[in-house]
């Protein structure tokens, strides 16, 4: 596939029009948006219809933490950094506060606009998914069902939240690099003309006995 890059820093594939695409085919990065999609739907298979094959409580409430960590690992390191340019973690100091830790792409690095929207779309469904799941199971009585339930909309919140913050300080960065560069090139440009006239002797007639 040929990318190449729109005005607005998006990419898009130049050799087949986007209405033909799936989104595999428009992905800059399809192995990390398979892999983003399996493990949120493998997770969601086992919860949903884990009983068909097994009645064993212990069984699928192992394998569901399982894949929900290794979802939330892969989503808040390798998923978010290839399809949207941003990743984000959570440090612990000495004094015992939190500190957040953002990496961004930089600026002049496009982001595929498929990837970006399936990104996000996915990142903001996984935990109102869970939220009903849980409204669900507590409804229904089904509290060992809802352990698992919570685990998933904390994990999946969690990246939610951090990818926002993320997000967020990547806006707050790049508008502070465009102030600068404004402010960079007006003063360069005054500077220039100031040079100019006083090279061309207009500042000192301006200034000089008539």
């Amino acid at each position: 596939m040929n990318y190449q890059s729109a005005p607005d820093g998006t990419v898009v594939d130049v050799d087949q029009p986007q209405s033909q695409q799936n989104m595999f085919q428009a992905s800059s990065h399809p192995v990390a948006l398979l892999f983003l999609i399996l493990f949120k739907s493998g997770a969601l298979a086992i919860y949903l219809l884990g009983n068909f094959f097994t009645d064993n409580f212990i069984i699928l409430f192992v394998l569901c933490v399982i894949i929900l960590a290794v979802d939330f690992w892969t989503v808040k390191n390798i998923s978010g950094r290839l399809l949207v340019g941003l990743r984000w973690w959570n440090e612990v100091r000495e004094d015992g506060t939190n500190e957040w830790i953002f990496e961004s792409r930089d600026l002049s690095i496009p982001v595929n606009t498929s990837d970006s929207r399936i990104f996000w779309t996915v990142l903001y469904a996984t935990p109102a998914v869970w939220s009903l799941l849980a409204i669900v199971a507590f409804f229904s009585l089904r509290f060992q069902w809802l352990l698992i339930v919570i685990i998933s909309v904390l994990l999946s919140g969690a990246n939610l939240i951090g990818y926002q913050r993320c997000d967020k300080d990547q806006k707050k960065r790049w508008n502070q690099l465009a102030s600068g560069s404004s402010s960079t090139l007006v003063s360069g440009m005054m500077s220039g003309l100031m040079n100019n006239a006083i090279t061309s002797g207009v500042v000192g007639r301006f200034f000089g006995r008539g």
